[in-house]
C-alpha cells in the first residue's frame, strides 16, 4: 500500500539529521519564569535500568494546579535523539507549560542497542510513571495526552492502539485522554529498519499502529507537514480513515509551509499553527464531557 523503499530512505535521512548536530540551541537556557523544570527523574529503576535513557523531565506551569499533561516522545528514527537534543524538546516542554499544560518529556532506549518492542515498553513505563506520580506535581492523572514526532509519533500511536504495553502496568487505553502523533509512521514495512524491528514481517506488522486500530482507542489528532517525507501524508490520512471506520474519534491536520523537520522546530513558537492545533485539541478534550 505504501512505498516502503521511499519511506526507508526518508527515515535514513532523518536519522542523519538528528545525529548530525544540524540543530543548534542553548540547552542551558533558563525556563520561562512561569515554568518549573525538574530534570532527570528516573521512571524505571529495575536492575537493568539505563542510567540515561530511563529518565524524563518535567515542565510544569507554576501559576495553576489540576492541569492536563502531555507525555512527549522525541523522534530520531528510533536510533538517535534524547529528551533535550540541543534544546528542541526542552522548548516544546516549556511551550506546553507556558500555556497551562504540564509536559513530561521522556527518553527511551535506542537501536541498535535494543530492538522493538523495547522502545515502546520504555514509553509505556514513562506513561505509567506519569499516571502514578503526576498528581504529586499538580497535574491531572485522568487528563494525560500522548504526543510525539516522527519515530515518537509512531510510538505514541502504538501505545494508544495496542493495549499490550499499558496492560503490563495495570492500565488500559482509557488512561490516555488523547493522542497527537506528528509526522509519524503507522505501517512498518521497511527492510532498512532491520536494526530497529528485525526482518520478521509478523513482528513488523505487530509494530504497526495500523494493525491495531480499534473503536475504543482514545481520540486522535494526526498532524503532518505539507512538505513532509514522501507517503507521510498519505499514511496519516489512511490511518485516520481506518480509525474513523472503527468509530474512533480522529482527525488529521496538515501544516502548510512545513517539512518533516521544520514542523517540530517551529511548534514551540507562539502562534505556530501546529502548536495551536495541539493546544486546541487538548482544550477541546478537557472541556468535553466524559
Amino acid at each position: 500500500m505504501f512505498r516502503s523503499n521511499v519511506v526507508s530512505a526518508s527515515l535514513v535521512a532523518v536519522a542523519w539529521f538528528w545525529g548530525s548536530g544540524a540543530v543548534r540551541g542553548d540547552d542551558n537556557k533558563p525556563a520561562d519564569a512561569d515554568v518549573r523544570v525538574i530534570r532527570d527523574i528516573a521512571y524505571y529503576d529495575g536492575p537493568d535500568a539505563d542510567q540515561v535513557k530511563h529518565k524524563l523531565d518535567l515542565y510544569l506551569p507554576t501559576d495553576r494546579k489540576d492541569y492536563p499533561v502531555v507525555l512527549f516522545i522525541h523522534g530520531g528514527a528510533w536510533r538517535t535523539g534524547d529528551k533535550n537534543y540541543f534544546g528542541v524538546y526542552s522548548a516544546i516542554g516549556e511551550f506546553f507549560a507556558r500555556h497551562g499544560v504540564g509536559a513530561v518529556v521522556t527518553n527511551y532506549r535506542l537501536s541498535p542497542a535494543v530492538k522493538h518492542p523495547e522502545h515502546i515498553k520504555d514509553v509505556a513505563r514513562a506513561f505509567a510513571w506519569t499516571h502514578k506520580h503526576i498528581a504529586d506535581y499538580g497535574g491531572r492523572p485522568d487528563q494525560i495526552f500522548v504526543c510525539g514526532h516522527s519515530a515518537g509519533g509512531h510510538l505514541a500511536a502504538l501505545l494508544a492502539t495496542d493495549d499490550t504495553y499499558l496492560r503490563e502496568h495495570g492500565l488500559s487505553l482509557k488512561a490516555i485522554k488523547g493522542v497527537m502523533p506528528m509526522s509519524g509512521i503507522y505501517v512498518v514495512t521497511t527492510p532498512l529498519l532491520a536494526s530497529v524491528f528485525g526482518k520478521d514481517p509478523e513482528i513488523c506488522k505487530k509494530a504497526s499502529p495500523m494493525t491495531h486500530v480499534r473503536g475504543d482507542a482514545p481520540p486522535f489528532l494526526i498532524v503532518y507537514a505539507e512538505r513532509d517525507f514522501p507517503t507521510c501524508g498519505t499514511m496519516s490520512e489512511a490511518f485516520c480513515k481506518a480509525l474513523k471506520e472503527k468509530k474512533c474519534s480522529a482527525e488529521t491536520c496538515e501544516i502548510k509551509d512545513r517539512n518533516h523537520v521544520s514542523i517540530i522546530l517551529r511548534v514551540s513558537t507562539d502562534g505556530d499553527p501546529a502548536g495551536e492545533a495541539l493546544l486546541k485539541f487538548i482544550a477541546d478534550r478537557v472541556a468535553a464531557k466524559p
